[in-house]
């Protein structure tokens, strides 16, 4: 699969290890599994994966040295596995450079959620500056211009633009485009992103957004600096 991310497991159950590897799987994700600590931070060395499921209750190196270490060496993003939902624990485990946290037992269902949350959410940090002709989006400052002027967009308008012109090649569905910009939230019409389409295409021209014909959107030639 071209593009397949990496996920480096970290749980000393082995019941759960293979239940979240087996899951991962089937979702089209490469899959690597640590028992301990120690095995997990050889493993990160060698493999360089894209995101760690990481336990936070392990018998020779704790979770959170395990987070330390990685974190000193990567901005990988890390989602912590945890029995304990308590305000500390949370909060120390966001403060040591953990992304995320999900409580045992969770659902894989939610699981994979956070995972491509995480995933979305790297891939934006990495990208800078977005060119496409005379339109640029600065993802760093959250503006855009055309040309010298700086485009005036609403806060939807912006998201959906940074969303398509991310991945330019994939034909975004109205559904895709609610659930990544507007959010579980929205509760309004798939019919809402034509109007936002429409208003992005007034503001930026029409040289920049495609329509595939009842499928969806998708963003024309990008170059990236």
């Amino acid at each position: 699969m071209n593009g397949q991310k990496t996920i480096l497991i970290v749980d000393d159950e082995i019941k759960i290890l293979e239940m979240i590897k087996d899951y991962l799987d089937i979702c089209g994700y490469k899959t690597l599994c640590a028992q301990n600590g120690v095995l997990a931070l050889k493993m990160f060395e060698e493999n360089h994966p894209n995101l760690v499921l990481l336990d936070l209750m392990m018998p020779d190196l704790s979770g959170e040295e395990v987070c330390k270490k990685i974190r000193a060496a990567s901005k990988v993003p890390i989602i912590m596995l945890t029995a304990k939902v308590d305000e500390q624990s949370i909060i120390r485990g966001l403060n040591i450079g953990a992304d995320d946290y999900i409580a045992k037992p969770f659902s894989l269902r939610e699981l994979a959620a956070r995972i491509k949350a995480a995933l979305r959410r790297a891939v934006s940090a990495d990208v800078k500056k977005l060119i496409f002709g005379k339109l640029t989006i600065d993802t760093d400052n959250h503006f855009v211009m055309l040309g010298n002027s700086e485009i005036n967009l609403t806060s939807n308008e912006y998201k959906i633009l940074t969303i398509l012109a991310l991945r330019p090649e994939k034909i975004h569905t109205r559904d895709e485009i609610i659930e990544k910009a507007l959010g579980d939230d929205f509760d309004g019409f798939d019919r809402t992103v034509d109007t936002h389409i429409k208003n992005l295409r007034q503001k930026i021209g029409d040289d920049y957004i495609a329509t595939v014909y009842g499928m969806g959107y998708r963003f024309k030639n990008k170059e990236i600096l």
